[in-house]
């Protein structure tokens, strides 16, 4: 397929040179999308269908066979090899089950290692004599290849789940685009790899859709965009931006940090309504006529119209900004009608012309000024005076002496910008100018995000949906979101269907039964997870005698199974441990960074496992990573992502007690 592309001659087909560029860049992208992944099968299942299920798919009489892949492939003859695992015809491969079979006869899924193929096994749904499942696999009463394709050994970023989406992750992934779907999931749920899945479902379904108006992938960090950025190129995806939410509103440069108190009160709603007023602030109505001079005669709007026409666009709510651009307009066509009762006959011409004279920009800049927004939140976080006339009624005295900078800012440029006051510019930059909304937004870690910021990435999809994925056990700021209710308004998306994932695939279930052991603490609404992967000696909890020897010994055990390698630590340790890897001649990656046969161990600051995932964890002093948050609460839900990180294996290393709802 991808020679057919690279064998096309496109001269004799376009008239112009732009046409030649679009068309070459078009066959470019095609052939990128059609590169060959050594480690990645093209296929990894196959269904055998009772009877033809259509009349275009299948050759004659009897049951038809499809081989379901990452992508379609087709032979020179243009006929299917491989079903896109997104195609209708696909569903049945994750949702058929011995009771309710969808006309499948037989489910086939491959096994591979690194990228050959070395196992297969059958489920016959069909048959009541049949063992659930037969083949090369032994045997198994159940997915002994499933099971082992979830405890593959990672290296390098985060691997698709296509092959291994249950019907449950299946429902979200094929949502309607026209719903916003918010996914509460435990860890090891697979939530973040049902968003990216759900973002290559809906480019499939709908991809002259969103190729006009875009999609978008929100991370916590980079680190985490780094680890999740290879999962739609390997769908054949291709086209899908990413960024954190500082990187979506990065109007000025942050230099500066906020207290937890200011940064969760910049974080509040009630600031949209302060920021409102601060933009409103500088309209005045006239004191003065309006005089238009054109040639001889003089034409004259008196005060009450343009009282009347500036009252009217406040009321009208419309974009600061847009009201503005009308007003000159409004002005115009007010000094038109006056021309008409003098027995002229103006065309758009002449009133495009009044709108340029001088007379009525003096107006229009004395009673609607414009607004640079960085320079307005510079203002109102430097002036008390004008913090509290537009706070009156909103903010306390004592709120806004918290907001307010210590050392009040002299320039846009010279100002210690923190990312609270970041989102705020974002904020008056909406109001002044509508911020462009794309087709689909997947919002990933959104537990963490201040009502501000859910406004900040609801803007960028006022006309399309989002896909917001979170757990609020794993709240880690002080201003995380309380409810998904809460969250969802802010973001714009009240009527969002809520979904929860509770059955985890990842993380062992000793493992996640020890973690869920801080649920009560920290998030007591939520249920426990549970985990289909049953992994004795899969948890390790040993008190340290000896901090360097014990760590080092720790690490080294990890490293000896294959896969790669978390040293999980407070964020303060870091340093230290990093000599002490580096001494003891143990290479090591920081996180984001791709794992290699030379590297398997990453050193992870506890702030940025979230979202992350590892073979082997080792997890070091958790009373240090609960005295490096400001109160417990956030401490011990900083703990329990550290726990939830190991897929196969976790060693937790503890010198001073541990909190009390582990021991």
């Amino acid at each position: 397929m991808r020679e057919d592309v690279e064998s096309l001659d496109i001269r004799d087909v376009t008239g112009t040179w732009v046409t030649a560029v679009i068309l070459q860049n078009q066959i470019e992208a095609r052939i990128a999308a059609l590169a060959d992944l050594s480690d990645t099968p093209l296929f990894f299942g196959r269904l055998d269908y009772l009877h033809a299920i259509s009349e275009e798919l299948s050759e004659g009489s009897g049951g038809e066979s499809f081989y379901i892949g990452r992508r379609h492939v087709h032979d020179a003859d243009g006929d299917p090899m491989v079903i896109d695992w997104r195609a209708p015809v696909s569903q049945p491969f994750y949702r058929a089950s011995r009771a309710e079979p969808m006309d499948v006869e037989r489910r086939r899924r491959f096994g591979y290692t690194g990228g050959e193929l070395t196992a297969y096994e059958d489920e016959h749904l069909t048959d009541p004599a049949a063992e659930t499942f037969t083949g090369s696999a032994g045997g198994a009463t159940t997915s002994a290849l499933l099971a082992a394709e979830i405890e593959k050994p990672r290296v390098g970023p985060m691997r698709d789940i296509v092959a291994t989406i249950q019907p449950e992750q299946d429902e979200i992934v094929r949502s309607d685009i026209a719903g916003t779907i918010c996914v509460q999931g435990a860890p090891g749920t697979g939530k973040t790899a049902v968003g990216l899945h759900r973002v290559a479902y809906l480019l499939y379904a709908h991809r002259e859709r969103l190729a006009r108006t875009g999609t978008l992938v929100i991370g916590p960090n980079n680190a985490f965009l780094s680890y999740i950025e290879q999962v739609l190129p390997a769908l054949g995806e291709l086209e899908v931006a990413q960024a954190t939410v500082q990187q979506l509103v990065a109007h000025v440069e942050v230099r500066g940090e906020d207290t937890p108190e200011a940064a969760r009160l910049k974080g509040d709603a009630r600031m949209a309504e302060v920021l409102r007023r601060a933009v409103r602030a500088g309209i005045t109505l006239p004191t003065e006529p309006c005089v238009v001079v054109r040639g001889s005669r003089r034409w004259r709007v008196p005060v009450h119209e343009l009282v009347g026409i500036i009252e009217e666009l406040k009321d009208r709510e419309i974009r600061y900004g847009a009201a503005r651009d009308a007003l000159p307009q409004r002005i115009a066509h007010a000094v038109l009608l006056k021309m008409e009762q003098g027995g002229e006959a103006p065309d758009d011409r002449v009133q495009d012309a009044v709108a340029r004279n001088s007379a009525v920009k003096a107006v229009v800049k004395e009673c609607w000024p414009a607004v640079d927004p960085a320079k307005l939140v510079l203002r109102l976080l430097s002036e008390p005076e004008f913090l509290a006339r537009c706070a009156e009624g909103v903010l306390t005295a004592e709120e806004q002496q918290a907001v307010l900078w210590p050392k009040p800012g002299r320039s846009v440029k010279t100002a210690r910008w923190t990312p609270a006051d970041a989102v705020l510019v974002d904020e008056v930059t909406d109001v002044v100018q509508r911020t462009p909304s794309l087709g689909h937004v997947v919002l990933d870690e959104a537990q963490d995000l201040s009502p501000m910021q859910y406004r900040a990435v609801g803007r960028r999809c006022t006309t399309g949906s989002a896909t917001v994925l979170g757990d609020l056990a794993q709240g880690t700021t002080p201003w995380a979101t309380a409810s998904w209710p809460d969250a969802l308004h802010h973001l714009g998306k009240p009527d969002a269907h809520v979904e929860e994932l509770t059955k985890g695939f990842r993380v062992p279930e000793e493992v996640i039964a020890y973690a869920s052991r801080l649920l009560p603490a920290i998030a007591p609404g939520l249920a426990p997870a549970t985990s289909v992967r049953d992994a004795p000696g899969s948890l390790v909890v040993r008190p340290v005698t000896a901090w360097e020897d014990d760590v080092l010994e720790a690490c080294r055990e990890a490293l000896g199974h294959e896969g790669s390698t978390g040293l999980i630590a407070a964020d303060a340790r870091i340093p230290q441990l990093a000599e002490l890897l580096t001494a003891a001649g143990l290479p090591h990656l920081s996180p984001g960074t791709e794992t290699s046969a030379e590297a398997r161990l990453t050193l992870v600051p506890a702030s940025l496992a979230k979202g992350l995932e590892y073979d082997y964890v080792v997890l070091d002093e958790p009373a240090a990573v609960i005295a490096g948050e400001p109160d417990e609460r956030t401490g011990l839900r900083r703990l329990y992502v550290a726990l939830t990180r190991a897929v196969s294996g976790l060693t937790v290393l503890h010198g001073e007690p541990l909190p009390e709802q582990l021991r």
